[in-house]
């Protein structure tokens, strides 16, 4: 049985469980039952994708439990990510869900059912979405401007890239004071194979950058659906101009077609930057003199002091150097004396991870740790382990990650709304030995 047929299988079950536990309508019952046999019948004629399953099972009213760590249910997801394996995952709301910190790094890459969530605008619907491969995305600030659709995109190039995406409140659960927004601890994060077009492919096929372009501005439509205010409502991120040439236009996740849920049918991917300039649903690449100046740009994610906002502070755009343990953690309980494998995960940002130190009182001692599993480039992330002899007892296991000549600080630099925190100390863990 491959992957994919007991995917399916499994994702079935739970949908059936899910029906019987559900006492709803029996009208709605019978529609989900025929979506599961029609998704049935398009996977073994090779048509169905990740995303068309999870939309079938939408007419699902499930409630949110508040950062709820363990109910294995899936009723203890939201409808649009039924499909994602909730034992792995810890729900802070509907828009924020988070991998546990064991579940992360036992694989190079991150399992799409894995993959934390965070939304700022609803997932789009297969209706809303329509026919994939008419997703049209315009292209301006070029020498030429032009509108693609997603197979004129396909015929352009064709490049496939592993790289971190993760949330900038990823540790924000770490700070002091009382911050808004989900209080993720190590989760906000995945390492992602991504597969689309080079942006500097699609670029080329219009003439060039306009001489004059300071950014390269990204929005998406997600909040079309919704009439909301452009203004406050529209995800649209600019960045450096330069990250075009490493930038590019995903159209699959992991080896299928990429799912509604993180940002289907195309996604910009920006290297080494936070997960809100990879803009989902993504609908026009701009070359611009100046920055958006809507909400998501203009005053969200902004690196500012506690008490302070505004424009004039850093936005999220750079990923720092970072690293955290994945195994043993305080999930994993008691762990038994003798050698013990500390396992986790570091990355360098935008250059590339060079070494990793491991400590295992506190940060008082460190030994370096060695790297395994392949090496997928500078902007995904490096397993790293180290084999330490533990008689029984108390341990803080902490990690240091180093690349680009930056070294992983030991404390988090406070800011009002928790980004961009990869201090060590607060990233450690605490195990007992026995």
């Amino acid at each position: 049985m491959n992957f994919a047929t007991h995917w399916l299988i499994e994702l079935t079950n739970q949908l059936v469980i899910m029906i019987l536990n559900n006492k709803q309508e029996e009208e709605m019952k019978k529609r989900i039952l025929k979506k599961i046999d029609t998704s049935k019948r398009n996977f073994l004629t090779g048509s169905v994708t990740l995303a068309g399953v999870a939309a079938a099972t939408s007419v699902l009213p499930i409630t949110i439990a508040n950062a709820n760590h363990k109910d294995s249910s899936p009723k203890g997801l939201p409808d649009f990510i039924s499909w994602k394996d909730r034992n792995a995952l810890i729900v802070h709301s509907d828009k924020g869900i988070e991998t546990h910190r064991s579940a992360i790094g036992e694989s190079l890459i991150t399992p799409n059912r894995n993959i934390y969530i965070r939304n700022n605008m609803p997932t789009m619907s297969d209706t809303q979405i329509g026919d994939r491969n008419n997703w049209k995305v315009s292209i301006k600030g070029v020498k030429n401007p032009k509108t693609f659709s997603l197979a004129q995109l396909k015929k352009l190039g064709h490049t496939t890239m592993a790289t971190i995406l993760q949330c900038s409140g990823n540790g924000r659960g770490f700070f002091a004071h009382k911050v808004r927004g989900s209080q993720w601890k190590t989760g906000a994060a995945a390492c992602v194979l991504w597969t689309g077009v080079p942006m500097k492919l699609v670029v080329d096929a219009c003439g060039g950058v306009d001489s004059d372009a300071v950014f390269m501005t990204s929005a998406g439509v997600d909040h079309e659906p919704t009439g909301l205010d452009p203004k406050k409502a529209k995800v649209e991120r600019s960045v450096p101009k330069k990250v075009y040439k490493d930038a590019m236009l995903a159209w699959e996740m992991n080896g299928v077609p990429l799912p509604n849920a993180h940002g289907g049918p195309l996604r910009m991917v920006t290297p080494g930057y936070f997960g809100i300039n990879n803009v989902k649903h993504l609908g026009q690449v701009a070359f611009t003199k100046t920055e958006s100046t809507v909400k998501y740009m203009k005053s969200s994610y902004r690196i500012s002091p506690i008490g302070k906002k505004g424009s004039q502070y850093p936005s999220c755009w750079e990923m720092p150097v970072k690293s955290w343990i994945t195994r043993p953690t305080d999930e994993t309980g008691t762990v038994k004396a003798g050698n013990v494998q500390i396992v986790g995960v570091a990355m360098g940002g935008m250059k590339k991870v060079r070494s990793v130190k491991v400590s295992i009182d506190g940060g008082q001692s460190w030994k370096k740790a060695k790297f395994v599993g392949p090496d997928l480039g500078k902007y995904a992330w490096r397993q790293f382990v180290l084999e330490a002899n533990l008689a029984p007892g108390s341990y803080n296991l902490a990690s240091k990650a180093s690349g680009g000549g930056k070294t992983q600080p030991e404390l988090r630099m406070e800011n009002r709304r928790g980004y961009a925190h990869n201090g060590w100390k607060d990233h450690s863990v605490n195990i007992k030995v026995v």
